[in-house]
């Protein structure tokens, strides 16, 4: 079903001789083929629960996704419900429309769409990884699983499917990597990039309230488990951790208005969330190997993220908080100042002084020294080690549209002339792509605005995609059609 003129993309894709690899194209599922797979892994009632949870709004690590749509005005000013996302599929095209369904069709036009392959997250498959029903969330993950593994597994030679992998505990992790790698042949997964807790005290005192009172676990710092058995499995199964985590319903994105306000940002600002967990966690220093992938939040977060990290390890290491220790206060100098230059300001108050208060807000407070540095986990000594354990490990999915991709590359402004992994992701299916045939087009947009090179360009939608899969899977691209470009590539 190709098109009989030459679209804007494929007119792109034959002015250079490299790969197109997308990283974050979107299937939308056929829900009553997943059912099919749900009702063999669960049963009936399985089928049953999920399409409930589904009706109530799947009430989550997400929050109540879809509950909005079921108050009135005044219940969800009352009970301040979150703007659910209005229309999330593009329609006016109905041909784009299928295409993100069938398979079959997709691959007849990724030439038109300019994508040599395409690396395949799910829609409805990002849900039941925040299912807070245990049972309902592991058996929802299998199922969606099952139906991506068969209805991709004769299109792989250019598209590649991932697996949705849920993170409430390391165990069931580890065990649903185990079944989507061995037993249904997956290469790539996209795991929960959090989950919702309840506040412990909260949800003693006040059991109906534990729902909207939670904390954010990230996995690596202060979390209920250890992951590092999940981040040990990973690369014993060579596969890369990414995340496609919303931030809708946590954070300043609760406007129960504004979808626009509430979706904006929002995809940053969960990888964000796990980004500096996964850092100061030590995560990468512990697992120098592992590469994580942030999908469809952008790059401009990450280059801001990597210069404050160095800022603040400046300023606020361990070493450097003696600066800001009261203790190391000259009163004396101090209090000469203030009696001549203080004037009628002072006059009469300086026993605030002698008292001690003006070495701080806090300065009566006690801290103990080994829990000032908040760096201890990373080992860092040099601020040139905050690059060698942020720079290689994570890689950020940007849609191709976003003019803040040309971040990544710009060595001028990234502290030690840093290049971030900025990969190509096309997002086609969603509604940030009303024509799938556009996206390759946008991309190459900054090229021809001069914001970024020819060769950054050739970095953005091969060289860092490729590397995102084959850092943890040097075979990851064996028996597609970029095999030879790609082992050309991890060559030189």
């Amino acid at each position: 079903m190709a098109t009989t003129h030459m679209s804007k993309s494929r007119a792109v894709r034959a002015r250079f001789n490299h790969p197109v690899i997308d990283s974050d194209g979107h299937t939308v599922e056929f829900e009553p083929g997943v059912m099919d797979y749900l009702k063999q892994v669960g049963g009936a009632r399985m089928v049953e629960r999920y399409k409930a949870e589904w009706n109530s709004g799947i009430a989550g690590s997400l929050g109540s996704l879809f509950g909005w749509y079921r108050l009135s005005p005044e219940e969800r000013r009352d009970q301040r419900a979150t703007r659910s996302p209005w229309w999330g599929l593009p329609t006016k095209n109905a041909l784009d429309r299928a295409t993100a369904t069938l398979p079959k069709l997709l691959y007849e036009r990724l030439d038109d769409i300019g994508l040599d392959v395409t690396v395949l997250y799910p829609s409805m498959g990002l849900l039941p990884p925040h299912i807070d029903d245990a049972e309902l969330r592991q058996a929802s993950c299998r199922a969606f699983n099952m139906f991506h593994a068969d209805i991709f597994r004769e299109y792989s030679d250019r598209m590649v499917p991932v697996a949705v992998i849920p993170m409430h505990t390391p165990q069931e992790a580890i065990e649903e990597l185990e079944y989507a790698v061995k037993t249904l042949g997956f290469k790539a997964v996209m795991m929960a990039g959090h989950v919702l807790r309840p506040i412990p005290a909260v949800a003693r005192t006040a059991p109906q309230a534990a729902r909207y009172a939670t904390w954010l676990d990230t996995f690596c710092l202060e979390s209920e488990y250890d992951y590092d058995s999940v981040w040990a499995k990973c690369i014993e199964l060579q596969v890369t951790p990414t995340f496609h985590s919303a931030a809708m319903g946590w954070g300043s994105r609760t406007s129960i208005s504004n979808y626009m306000y509430n979706h904006i940002g929002h995809f940053a600002a969960a990888g964000e969330a796990l980004c500096k967990a996964l850092f100061f966690g030590g995560v990468t220093r512990r697992f120098p190997s592992l590469r994580f992938g942030f999908l469809e939040c952008g790059v401009g977060w990450a280059s801001s993220l990597y210069a404050d990290m160095i800022g603040h390890w400046v300023k606020r290491n361990g070493q450097a908080m003696e600066n800001y220790n009261p203790a190391n206060l000259n009163q004396e100098q101090l209090l000469d100042l203030f009696q001549r230059y203080g004037g009628k300001m002072v006059e009469g108050k300086l026993e605030h002084l002698r008292q001690g208060a003006a070495g701080g807000m806090l300065a009566g407070t006690k801290e103990d020294p080994a829990t000032i540095d908040d760096w201890w986990r990373c080992g860092i000594e040099k601020p040139e080690d905050i690059k060698n354990l942020f720079v290689p490990n994570f890689y950020f999915g940007c849609e191709a549209d976003d003019p803040m991709n040309a971040s990544a590359f710009n060595t001028q402004v990234n502290p030690f002339g840093a290049k971030l992994k900025a990969v190509f992701s096309s997002d086609i299916g969603h509604w940030d792509v009303p024509d799938m045939t556009e996206v390759t087009e946008e991309a190459y947009e900054l090229v021809e605005e001069g914001k970024i090179t020819a060769d950054n360009f050739r970095d953005f939608v091969f060289v860092n995609p490729a590397k995102l899969w084959t850092d943890m899977n040097p075979h990851f691209f064996k028996g597609t059609v970029v095999e030879k470009q790609v082992g050309k590539l991890l060559a030189e």
